[in-house]
């Protein structure tokens, strides 16, 4: 029987725990943040704060220097029909662009880079294969269903797309890359790359510096398996790397070269040929192509073979190692729940922490940065290192905000040299004002500091402290990530070997309002008190005067 009294009183009482909860949580452990002038000093890389097909009115408002042209649509683009085969993503489907002139979708691409003051980069195809159009420029796909008989999915607009899949569940197999694709190798390429050069010049003068080495190669036999189905082995890789690189330093020596550009973890270990033979066997090794080479890394052994080229024919072919990194516990979407939350605020250590388990299938120690400088000094010393795709996720949400802000801090700290986020967040979210805090926080594109410094805290799970002093007016910028979803956290900022040049300190802030604010200013010392809003960014900038020799003053009192 159903008591409503009984069940009332319980109800009241839990929403009286509840409230009790939640007062107790306004306001969190005090925290004392300490920043240290003289310590971890490093130049912090502006290449960093790179997005992915932003309009030149975005590149503008955030004051990004890179911009670059990837994805799986462009493995297959084809710079003479300007089209490109949209792979798994769409039915892998070609599809031309509005315009039929040739290489039209870069070089629009480009000229909208440098619109908006920034460089870019544009992807070369290595998989051997472009897209093919009809007549009149009409979509072809590689899947017909008239052709291979009915699938799973076929795309709304062109029934006779189908998605590869069988009724049953079973791949369509054999079919012919023919259909909707042509042979491309490296000298097709070549035309594209002396069009490049023709159009806009040198990567010493113009606006094109960064060239990418495909996409993702280590899963082409899942994105494009209708011109790729088999895993592509090292030796593969390896070969197309230094084939294709060797084209576009044949064109242009000032170019930089940007490669593998592998989708992640078991990208970064393993080639697409054991990938591959792992899915279908369980995981259990010995894997035959890691067998086969030694049973060394893929990609550090791809690093290391190229060194090794480059030392016989007296030329550097590749400049950036660069991978992509995705979050694998579902931070990558929209789920603001609070146990995600949690997560996407703790899982940004993967990219620094070597203490840190990651907490997915992954369940190894990441630390992706310091791992990357590791195989850059170790296989192949002078090689800046990239991480041109990431994203975590909740770009709508003060949590994306959070994230995508520590992140660009992490960047900055570790030491990395070039970034490039998948895409450009929607400039009304707080994912892109976390951007704009770091690149253009007063909308006078006044920035964030190019020479970090030492920042800590108890706890980079609640709060995340990053530093940086600014060369051009010698200011001391702090970044202060705010992660707690509930309550205000008092903070104390400790400065060391720094003198404030004025009495007052700005402050600049995002939050939920989803406002970059300038909020009263503080007062200067040594030591600078204020409270820290849940779930917020804040930027605090202490003027500095420079001292003899181009360092700041030792803290003098």
């Amino acid at each position: 029987m159903f008591d409503f009294e009984d069940n009332a009183t319980r109800i009241l009482g839990l929403t009286t725990i509840l409230l009790l909860a939640a007062v107790a949580e306004g306001q969190n452990a005090p925290v004392t943040i300490s920043v240290d002038a003289s310590k971890n000093r490093h130049p912090i890389s502006p290449l960093i704060y790179g997005v992915a097909f932003a309009s030149a009115a975005q590149l503008s408002d955030l004051n990004v220097p890179l911009n670059r042209q990837g994805g799986n649509g462009t493995t297959r683009y084809d710079w003479m029909s300007n089209s490109s085969n949209h792979a798994a993503d769409w039915y892998y489907e070609s599809i031309g662009e509005t315009s039929p002139t040739p290489g039209e979708f870069a070089d629009t691409f480009i000229a909208n880079s440098a619109s908006g003051g920034a460089n870019a980069m544009v992807t070369v195809p290595m998989i051997g294969w472009v897209a093919k159009l009809g007549s009149g420029r009409s979509k072809l796909a590689s899947f017909s269903v008239a052709k291979y008989g009915s699938q799973q999915s076929t795309d709304y607009w062109m029934p006779d797309a189908g998605n590869g899949v069988r009724s049953n569940g079973t791949e369509v197999t054999g079919n012919d890359p023919h259909d909707a694709n042509q042979p491309a190798d490296s000298a097709y390429q070549l035309g594209w790359l002396q069009h490049l050069i023709a159009r806009w010049g040198s990567a010493a003068n113009g606006p094109l510096r960064y060239y990418l080495l495909d996409n993702e190669p280590s899963i082409w036999h899942a994105t494009h398996r209708d011109v790729h189905p088999t895993g592509a082995n090292m030796d593969e890789i390896l070969a197309r790397m230094i084939d294709y690189a060797g084209r576009v330093k044949s064109v242009d020596p000032a170019a930089l070269v940007v490669g593998p550009e592998e989708w992640g973890w078991d990208g970064y270990l393993y080639s697409g040929y054991d990938q591959q033979w792992g899915a279908a066997h369980g995981w259990n090794g010995p894997f035959p192509d890691r067998a086969a080479h030694g049973n060394q890394d893929y990609v550090p052994w791809l690093l290391d073979q190229i060194r090794m080229n480059d030392q016989r024919n007296g030329r550097r072919l590749l400049d950036v190692l660069s991978v992509h990194y995705y979050p694998q516990g579902g931070e990558f979407g929209d789920d603001v729940s609070t146990a995600m939350q949690l997560r996407r605020n703790q899982s940004t250590r993967s990219l620094w922490d070597p203490a840190y388990v990651d907490q997915t299938w992954i369940n190894d120690t990441v630390m992706l940065i310091p791992r990357l400088h590791q195989w850059a000094d170790t296989y192949y010393p002078g090689t800046k290192i990239a991480i041109t795709e990431y994203n975590w996720g909740a770009e709508g949400s003060i949590n994306g905000a959070t994230a995508q802000a520590d992140i660009l801090g992490i960047f900055g700290r570790e030491g990395l040299d070039l970034a490039t986020r998948w895409t450009t967040p929607d400039a009304a979210t707080p994912t892109y004002k976390a951007i704009r805090m770091y690149r253009n926080y007063d909308g006078n594109h006044s920035t964030f500091g190019d020479v970090n410094v030492s920042a800590s805290g108890p706890d980079v799970d609640r709060v995340a402290p990053f530093a940086a002093v600014r060369s051009s007016d010698h200011a001391l910028t702090i970044m202060i990530v705010t992660k707690t979803l509930l309550g205000d956290t008092p903070a104390t900022v400790t400065l060391a070997s720094f003198v404030p040049a004025d009495t007052m300190v700005q402050r600049w802030q995002l939050d939920s309002s989803n406002t970059i604010r300038r909020l009263p200013d503080l007062p200067a010392g040594s030591s600078i008190s204020l409270t820290l809003p849940q779930q917020s960014i804040t930027l605090l900038v202490v003027p500095g005067a420079p001292e003899p020799g181009g360092r700041h003053h030792a803290a003098r009192h």
